[in-house]
């Protein structure tokens, strides 16, 4: 396919206010589709370091392009976490840091830079977005980009059901990963009446929502724990705010991993009277990697967006340069100001 002169006719980003006169776009799931069906071999991918919304999209994505008789070749810079890798077809996803094709197309899912990918090679090819953060970018030559879903699985679940493929119980296993684990459990401010609604969909589909959870939520290793107990002897709290860090020193010494890191911000967010947490901890090279979280009220995506980094309201990340005394005073300084004016709000609405 010459992805140079090919024609796509949905292009949000050149669509002018005049051009609602006329017939209506073409919407996003039909142009998608359109090069879904005229393609033959298909690159799929997600950002580095994927989580269960960007594995289990992948996955069903994947499946997707399977049953339309295509090539999908599904491609990480890492690896899946452990807890993910007992979904159907997860051993298909292979790490790499260089894609070479040829391919009709790159599906880039739940990826709002393609900088986060890590790879490199993407650029020579047709660009879909499709993507849910908060800080989403129009950076594909197609980009479907819906800040209203709970999770990018709830858009591939749309493409699957407008394509007329079936919803197996491997996929629905798959999809019910990206909004149980896009959620926090059901926990996180994106949550609204439609996701249950895609998760009962879900189930009636096949995905058992008890094993899933249980493998999920109760499979952490040793590791994980010890290194939660090293973050939580470093545990401060300033009013609404709390915020923990470990360092290499740290993981080193519990035999963990980078992977072990995910989630422990949220035992932060769940002190009484937080509203905001974060949690540091150190990577090679002097780099810091950064969690953040809310409970509602503070947008840290535009946090972690001025930071670097992107994700959704209530939960956002970035990488920044250490040492980890730096990166902590920069995220303070961020965040301190953002609990004050809630707080200055919140008095000025009780008087």
């Amino acid at each position: 396919m010459d992805h140079a002169s090919r024609s796509i006719a949905f292009h949000p980003r050149r669509l002018a206010p005049e051009a609602a006169i006329g017939p209506p776009p073409v919407s996003p799931v039909a142009a998608i589709l359109e090069l879904l069906r005229s393609g033959e071999r298909f690159l799929v991918c997600s950002h580095a370091r994927p989580d269960g919304d960007a594995v289990g999209s992948m996955l069903a994505m994947g499946m997707l392009l399977k049953q339309l008789g295509k090539q999908a070749d599904l491609v990480t810079a890492d690896r899946i976490p452990n807890i993910h890798r007992e979904l159907p077809g997860a051993d298909e996803i292979r790490t790499a840091q260089t894609v070479y094709g040829p391919y009709d197309a790159v599906i880039l899912l739940e990826c709002d830079g393609l900088e986060r990918t890590r790879l490199h090679g993407l650029k020579q090819f047709f660009l879909i977005n499709i993507d849910h953060h908060a800080t989403g970018r129009e950076y594909g030559n197609l980009n479907w980009i819906d800040r209203k879903v709970a999770s990018v699985g709830e858009l591939v679940y749309r493409l699957v059901k407008a394509a007329g493929a079936k919803v197996t119980p491997q996929m629905a296993t798959c999809l019910y990963t990206t909004v149980l684990t896009d959620t926090g459990g059901f926990c996180y401010g994106s949550t609204q009446a439609s996701t249950f609604g895609f998760a009962q969909e879900l189930v009636l589909a096949g995905a058992d929502p008890l094993l899933i959870a249980q493998k999920i939520y109760f499979t952490t290793p040793a590791s994980k724990l010890l290194l939660l107990g090293a973050a939580l002897s470093n545990l401060k709290q300033e009013g609404r705010l709390a915020w923990m860090w470990v360092t290499r020193q740290d993981i080193v010494r519990t035999a963990a991993t980078v992977e072990d890191c995910d989630g422990i911000v949220n035992f932060a967010l769940c002190a009484s009277g937080v509203e905001a947490a974060f949690f540091l901890h150190e990577l090679p090279e002097q780099r810091i990697g950064v969690s953040l979280r809310s409970k509602g009220q503070i947008n840290v995506a535009a946090i972690a967006k001025r930071l670097g980094g992107g994700g959704h309201e209530s939960a956002a990340g970035c990488t920044m340069q250490g040492p980890l005394d730096h990166a902590l005073a920069t995220v303070l300084a961020e965040l301190r100001p953002a609990l004050a004016s809630l707080a200055r709000d919140t008095d000025g609405k009780s008087d």
